[in-house]
């Protein structure tokens, strides 16, 4: 059987697939076991039978209209052949001509475009001479009678346009050379170059040694016309050189006298002139270079006058050195001894007359004063250097400043940080200023700061008239501090002023850590010295009180460490604040150190060494101050706080029921809410008596820190309280103690309400004891969690509810 198979596309025998159709899951006669398999097996071939016959009878029917669509096919066919042969005639007939047409018209375009692009090149080669030709030719006019040398440097430059090779060319030198001018174009122009330069170089100078600004200015902007604007800086550099010399020098003539020299800051008013005089020549000059020679020129005017900065700059500083005699003033500071701070440190010795030194003014204090106070350095003459040195090398700093931004690449943008040029960075001034400004400044400051924090302990004083005795007034107002304190704070933020008034880093880099080292090492061991030998409050006696003097004399320094510690907070914050004014979506203002240190990093290294001085002390500060707090608590508060609470609970019985306590105070004639109240009145007079006088006396961070170790103290006290008197104590009882310690937590805590967190454990123990039994089962009993936050565990709850459990 043949049919057109539905997935083929001729006739052929029908394939196995469309055959057997789909496949089947029907029993095989192959595996027929029985009859009933055999009957299965045979049904379901009829089936298959019965689903090919139909699929075959549609194929049949579809045949006619299969064969019907070939011949419409094959029709279809027959005419497209004869349109292709049709439309290959009209191609090879009457295209074939118009293609060779277009292609001949293209060529001959191509041809007429090189043509005149061939024109146009030779209509420009021709101006370009005939340009040259007057320009040569109006060179040589305007060099003859007329004199117009600018007319005449104008026909150079407009020379200097045309391109080279066309000056050098053969049609050059063939048309522009005429009678009056026979030379090559090339050779008239460099002739004319050369004539010229010397011409205006002479005329230059000339006006230069007359004073002629005008003139100076009208021959320095022709140097560039001509091509030899080199030439033209060079002696414009030279020219302006002259009249910085001459300033630097008039002014070292102002104050001939030596006395006007050595007073006042003569030199360091000079350096000024010298860099406001360079600046206005740069800011006041700048733009006529720029305009006439070019962008970025006036670097070149910059370099001839850091040279002459560097001479003129040197002489003034070589001069402020030798009158003011600075080597010797810094052999002089490097040897100094400072024997009063290294006889500090050392272990206390008795004197010639056998009697220990204390806090004497001076080691030879007393009726035999020292003759020579600062041991041959006069502290006021190395002030005024350091003064003198400071305003100088601020100066410096905004001379350097402001060459930056000039000498700053036109591509760069505004707000990028600066960098020192080379033209600075490599000059002699530079050198000069770090080895006789820099370093001397550096010594002499670090000697100044030490030697100040000496005097200052040398002259201090302790605060008179206080006493720990509630009914006496006191002498003078809070903080009571000693006289170092206030003198080194004042030093330390002159110091530090005066540091960043330099505007140098290298200042910064070695004066703000000596600051740090000086503070940590001389300023908090002189304090600690006097808190170890000179006001540790320890008893005279065994088991007796310290001495009144030494307590105070320790609280005193206690202050004084925590007064000092927020001192140099607020000085440095100060320096460090940011300003407040800040615009909603604006980006932040510069930090105000950022004007006087602009270059790279620089600010922020500042900002990185105060931070570290701020946080170097006060880690030094606090960790004495914690120790003197400890010594405090120990030696003063503890051991006159357990007479305290001996006299508080004297003769105190919680094992009493209501009637009992009622019958007692009925024999004593005693009031039973007055028997009540007793507790509480008693630990309020004996506190009162033994915390006001210290309160009065420390400033209020140490006295809360005071509080705070007090605190923890008698709450572990009255823990110990609860759990010896809860054992033998009534519910009655158990009452009266929930009562009276709450009383006591209250005279703790008045005017500080944190302190009751410290007491939590103590009035958590009294309220489990407290609750009734129906209050405990209620809320969960052990369990209790909702609506406190427990500071007793689960097991010093249980125990502390067994404490009354027989009642």
């Amino acid at each position: 059987m043949y049919s057109l198979c539905s997935h083929l596309r001729s006739p052929r025998r029908i394939c196995g697939s469309c055959y057997s159709g789909a496949p089947s899951n029907g029993p095989s006669i192959h595996d027929a076991a029985s009859l009933d398999d055999v009957r299965a097996t045979l049904a379901a071939l009829h089936t298959r039978e019965s689903a090919v016959t139909s699929r075959l009878n549609a194929l049949l029917s579809s045949q006619a209209d299969l064969s019907r669509e070939l011949g419409r096919l094959d029709l279809l066919r027959a005419n497209l052949g004869t349109q292709v042969i049709a439309t290959r005639s009209i191609s090879n007939g009457m295209l074939s001509s118009a293609a060779e047409t277009a292609g001949r018209l293209s060529n001959r375009v191509k041809e007429l475009d090189l043509e005149k692009d061939r024109v146009q090149q030779t209509l420009r080669v021709v101006e370009q001479v005939a340009e040259l030709k007057a320009c040569v030719h109006g060179v040589v006019g305007s060099m003859g009678a007329p004199q117009d040398w600018e007319a005449a440097a104008g026909y150079i430059s407009r020379a200097s346009k045309v391109p080279e090779q066309i000056v050098q060319g053969g049609f050059a030198s063939s048309m522009v050379p005429s009678v009056e001018v026979p030379d090559a174009p090339w050779i008239t122009l460099e002739n004319a170059k050369e004539s010229l330069c010397g011409l205006f170089l002479r005329e230059f100078e000339k006006a230069a040694s007359e004073g002629d600004g005008a003139k100076v200015t009208r021959f320095f902007k022709l140097f560039p016309l001509i091509g030899r604007g080199d030439v033209g800086l060079d002696v414009y550099g030279r020219y302006v050189c002259q009249g910085v010399a001459g300033t630097a020098r008039a002014t070292l003539k102002e104050m001939p006298g030596s006395s006007d020299r050595k007073d006042g800051f003569f030199y360091a008013n000079s350096l000024t002139k010298l860099f406001e005089h360079i600046a206005q020549i740069v800011e006041g000059h700048g733009g006529l270079v720029e305009r006439h020679y070019g962008e970025g020129k006036m670097v070149k005017v910059v370099e001839k006058l850091q040279m002459e900065a560097d001479i003129q700059g040197g002489i003034i500083l070589d001069t402020w050195s030798d009158e003011r005699t600075v080597d010797r003033r810094l052999t002089d500071v490097k040897s100094y001894p400072f024997s009063f701070l290294v006889q500090s440190f050392l272990p206390a010795q008795r004197g010639i007359g056998g009697t220990p030194r204390t806090s004497s003014p001076a080691p030879g204090g007393g009726a035999n004063p020292r003759t020579s106070e600062d041991e041959g350095v006069d502290m006021k003459e190395i002030d005024g250097l350091l003064n003198e040195i400071s305003v100088m090398l601020g100066r410096w700093a905004l001379y350097s400043r402001f060459l930056a931004g000039k000498c700053r690449s036109p591509a760069a943008a505004q707000d990028d940080t600066l960098s020192i040029p080379d033209v600075l960075s490599k000059s002699n001034l530079h050198r000069k200023v770090a080895g006789k400004l820099t370093t001397p400044y550096n010594v002499m400051s670090t000697f100044f700061f030490r030697r100040s924090v000496e005097k200052a302990f040398q002259m201090d004083e302790s605060p008179s008239g206080l006493t720990l005795n509630p009914n006496k007034p006191l002498d003078g107002n809070a903080p009571f501090i000693i006289s170092a304190v206030d003198d080194v704070m004042y030093i330390v933020s002159a110091v530090i002023q005066r540091c960043l008034a330099t505007a140098q880093r290298d200042v910064v880099a070695s004066v703000i850590p000596t600051i740090g080292r000086v503070l940590g090492s001389d300023f908090i061991g002189m304090v600690q010295r006097k808190m170890r030998d000179e006001s540790y409050p320890r008893p005279v006696v065994q088991g007796g009180f310290p001495p009144e003097d030494k307590i105070i004399s320790f609280i005193v320094l206690i202050n004084s460490l925590d007064i000092s510690n927020d001192y140099l907070s607020r000085i440095i914050d100060a320096r460090l604040e940011q300003p407040s004014e800040q615009t909603n979506g604006a980006e932040s203002a510069p930090h105000p150190l950022a004007a006087s240190f602009p270059f790279e990093q620089d600010v922020k290294f500042v900002i990185s060494s105060l931070s570290n001085l701020k946080s170097t002390f006060s880690s030094k500060a606090s960790e004495l101050l914690s120790d003197g707090l400890l010594v405090l608590f120990n030696n003063v508060v503890k051991p006159r706080l357990r007479p305290v609470l001996s006299e508080t609970f004297r003769d105190v019985d919680y094992g009493l029921t209501e009637d009992e306590l009622a019958e007692i105070a009925q024999q004593n004639d005693d009031d039973e809410d007055a028997l009540l109240d007793q507790v509480q009145r008693r630990f309020e007079h004996g506190w009162d008596l033994l915390m006001k006088p210290i309160a009065r006396l420390m400033t209020p961070k140490t006295f809360n820190l005071v509080m705070d170790s007090t605190a923890k103290y008698l709450a572990q006290a009255l823990e110990k309280r609860v759990q010896s008197y809860g054992s033998r104590a009534t519910p009655y009882g158990a009452i009266r103690m929930e009562r009276d310690f709450s009383g006591i937590i209250s005279v703790v805590s008045r005017g500080n309400y944190s302190v009751r967190e410290l007491f939590a454990r103590v009035s958590q123990t009294l309220m489990i004891i407290n609750m009734e039994e129906e209050e405990w089962e209620e809320l969960g009993g052990e369990d209790v969690e909702d609506g406190i936050e427990w500071v007793l565990s689960e097991d010093e709850r249980r125990r502390a509810r067994n404490l009354i459990k027989d009642y």
